[in-house]
């Protein structure tokens, strides 16, 4: 059961109208709760939105309006460190918070607790889309949201009641990502081309928005120019230098 659920997975970007009650947010949010954590540190924190101008100025800032206007729950994840500053303070501790490793285990349990979240909903027959929009503009959001130092976004999550169910996308083959024992590159100038074609195949008879595509050449495209560069000065005005 819970291995078809989580093979089933496909992004919502179209809500039908229904608003989640206060009792399942928090249920949600317990149950999300249960990730693992690097040494315990639970270094996230999330912001529930239900200020309509919010919801709004947000879904404008992350480029994705039609999915705030739509769901039935919106989050803000953020990486939190300034919960853990609170901590070191009660013991007259400074707690350093501005390394490359801080960053990193803040990610990971936001993504952590992230997929927690997504899989409990998806459970309920909710659907969901993470939002890594938020990223384009990390300064005004974190205004907007009040974000105080030690503290910054990652990403946003809609859930509500899927308007329309989308087909799921094929995932590169195991053999693409699994390596025994040692990294084998050699086997990716097969393995890919035929992952293409499977691609090539999805795009053209999927039941919407169906287009000429492949993985290499979307990857290559997307990916052959610094994207977000904005992103290391934001993260110094938080307080994380990256050490």
């Amino acid at each position: 059961m819970v291995e078809k659920l989580l093979r089933s997975h496909a992004s919502v970007r179209k809500y039908r109208e229904y608003t989640l009650s206060k009792e399942e947010v928090m249920e949600l949010i317990e149950t999300a709760q249960h990730a693992a954590s690097s040494h315990f540190v639970q270094a996230y924190s999330v912001i529930w939105i239900t200020d309509e101008v919010k919801k709004e100025a947000l879904g404008s800032l992350s480029r994705n309006p039609q999915q705030f206007e739509t769901a039935g729950a919106a989050f803000l994840l953020c990486a939190d460190f300034n919960r853990l500053q609170a901590a070191g303070k009660l013991h007259d501790k400074e707690i350093v918070i501005d390394t490359t490793e801080n960053v990193l285990v803040g990610t990971v349990d936001v993504a952590l607790f992230a997929q927690n979240l997504v899989i409990a909903a998806e459970s309920k027959g909710y659907g969901i889309c993470y939002i890594g929009g938020v990223r384009n503009e990390p300064a005004e959001i974190s205004r907007l949201f009040e974000l105080p130092e030690g503290v910054f976004p990652l990403f946003a999550i809609t859930i509500g009641l899927p308007d329309q169910h989308n087909e799921v996308k094929p995932r590169l083959p195991v053999a693409a990502i699994l390596h025994e024992n040692a990294y084998d590159s050699e086997k990716y100038e097969t393995l890919l081309k035929e992952y293409d074609q499977t691609m090539e195949d999805y795009y053209a008879s999927r039941g919407s928005n169906q287009k000429i595509a492949n993985w290499t050449n979307s990857m290559a495209e997307f990916l052959e120019n610094p994207r977000r560069s904005h992103m290391a000065q934001f993260l110094a005005s938080k307080g994380f230098h990256l050490k």
